[in-house]
């Protein structure tokens, strides 16, 4: 039995992946340990993983409730700027020394799970990265958009490569290198000039939670293997009996949610409310935060702070979703059309790739009013072609192999290799 460490860095959309590894590589009789935030003790508890923290359960509450977490320029500073990374950086880095069974353990990060790629160098401790949106590979020849800035076809390659480089050396850098590069010289290693580019990919293995048909390029890591989306949505919770009952009572709904950690959400999910009473709609308020849900919902329309994607989405007409890469790969599955409202990180690329595959229409916040969300999610839905590109895609994820033997058989590869190396 092998020692798996899980390293993810976000809110549920950047845990649930992982929780899925974790449980496959239980499966197989590994130990896993789950280090992340706080608020994930009790998810790593419930399928018998062990569990490090990083940070304080007041910790994630600030960060979720920071009104900067979600502006389209502020919010890298939010989750990058000091002291709140250094802190999680080093918190992640010290549980993780504490885990480790020498020889005989892998390291799995996500994109912004440096802690990892620091004990690698290190420790010499096999550190594999997974990378859930294509955002966090920025290939030249199959560029993200960042934020509103979309990459012209006609710009020269060494243009883009040029843009790339600038935006990590004047916007990630300064946040994360001092801290990355602290750490890396306590651990006796000399500093780097760049963090948030390649170096941040294991050498030995990427791993993109995508399809290959959603983002590809030939400029990828050649390390990299694409797996499929990893949909866990802690599917093994029941969908809530109000949630059941809404769902058999009338006409499918609408979905509408921005996130586990949207705090903030309140403006938009009155326009979502308000769009509802103009189309006739039915609609499903996914929330976590009450307080920023109308008070006064019509009977056509019910929050709940959770139920499970899997188990809701085929079941309506359509989402309304901020664009995370979960809910994305979610309703992709489930063939429904989506209305995206991009606000930071890799929501706009996501909501690009939507509209470009036909399935999808976007809102931009400073636009999502009642009378706009109206009108786009009813042209949305008299929309057949998109109707037919929803389902195609639905039937397209239905037919790929299962993602996770394939991460597990590529994880113990990684393991068998090292144990091979350290005989």
């Amino acid at each position: 039995m092998s020692r798996v460490i899980l390293c993810p860095v976000g809110s549920h959309g950047d845990v649930h992946p992982l929780i899925a590894v974790g449980v496959a590589m239980r499966q197989r009789g590994h130990a896993v340990t789950l280090i992340t935030a706080e608020p994930f003790r009790d998810l790593a508890t419930r399928h018998g993983f062990d569990f490090a923290p990083t940070g304080t359960a007041d910790d994630y509450h600030a960060l979720t409730h920071d009104p900067d977490l979600w502006h389209p320029s502020r919010s890298m500073k939010v989750l990058f700027g000091p002291p709140r990374y250094e802190r999680l950086l080093r918190d992640g880095y010290r549980e993780l020394v504490a885990a480790i069974e020498p020889g005989d353990t892998v390291v799995v990060g996500g994109s912004l799970g440096l802690a990892g790629r620091v004990a690698q160098d290190a420790l010499g401790v096999p550190f594999v990265s997974v990378h859930l949106q294509p955002t966090a590979i920025l290939s030249v020849v199959n560029p993200p958009h960042l934020g509103r800035l979309r990459v012209r076809s006609w710009w020269p390659h060494w243009f883009r490569r040029a843009l790339f480089f600038a935006g990590d050396r004047l916007v990630l850098d300064p946040l994360m290198a001092p801290a990355v590069n602290r750490l890396r010289v306590e651990a006796g290693l000399p500093r780097l000039r760049r963090v948030f580019g390649p170096w941040r990919h294991s050498p030995l293995k990427v791993l993109a939670f995508f399809p290959r048909w959603f983002a590809d390029a030939p400029d990828y890591p050649a390390q990299l293997s694409h797996v499929g989306f990893v949909k866990y949505d802690q599917a093994e919770r029941p969908t809530p009996p109000a949630v059941e009952a809404f769902l058999a009572a009338g006409p499918r709904p609408v979905v509408v949610t921005f996130g586990t950690a949207m705090r903030r959400g309140g403006p938009y999910f009155a326009a979502a409310v308000d769009a509802f009473r103009r189309t006739g709609l039915r609609g499903l308020i996914l929330a976590k935060s009450g307080e920023q849900v109308p008070a006064d919902l019509p009977p056509t329309v019910l929050h709940a702070d959770y139920a499970p994607f899997s188990a809701v989405l085929p079941r309506c007409r359509a989402v309304i979703h901020h664009g995370g890469i979960g809910t994305t790969a979610q309703a992709l599955a489930a063939g429904v059309r989506q209305l995206v409202m991009p606000m930071a990180f890799d929501q706009p690329d996501n909501a690009a790739r939507l509209v470009a595959m036909g399935v999808s229409r976007t809102v931009w916040p400073k636009r999502f009013t009642g009378p706009n969300v109206a009108a786009a999610l009813t042209a949305l839905l008299a929309d057949e072609s998109a109707g037919r590109a929803a389902a195609e895609y639905a039937g397209r994820i239905a037919s790929e192999p299962d993602p996770m033997p394939l991460v597990v058989d590529a994880l113990e590869r990684v393991l068998r290799s090292h144990k091979a190396e350290n005989v």
